[in-house]
């Protein structure tokens, strides 16, 4: 992965807290990624081919962070398995 160099200004006693250790950094990079992940300005695909990582690489390293990739509530689970059935049902009859 081709690397660049960019001057980030935080605060001093965040200083002790940036990763020097390469695995750290990755969980760092990606951090700094998720919120454009999350408010879908990039795919999780993109994020992780900028990381250089696979997309499941990069879904295991927000899970481990506490960002789940599904964050459907139960009933947004409850509502789409009624869509579906909904939709498999009426499948069925035009069969």
């Amino acid at each position: 992965m081709e690397m660049t160099t960019v001057q980030l200004k935080v605060p001093v006693a965040m200083e002790p807290y940036i990763a020097t250790k390469p695995d750290a950094e990755l969980v760092q990079l990606a951090l700094l990624l998720h919120p454009f992940v999350k408010n879908e300005t990039i795919s999780h695909g993109r994020a992780a081919e900028i990381l250089g990582i696979t997309k499941w690489q990069l879904i295991e390293l927000y899970a481990n962070e506490g960002f789940a990739y599904f964050d459907m509530d139960w009933s947004e689970v409850e509502e789409d398995v009624a869509t579906y059935e909904r939709l498999k049902a009426k499948e069925a009859a035009q069969v």
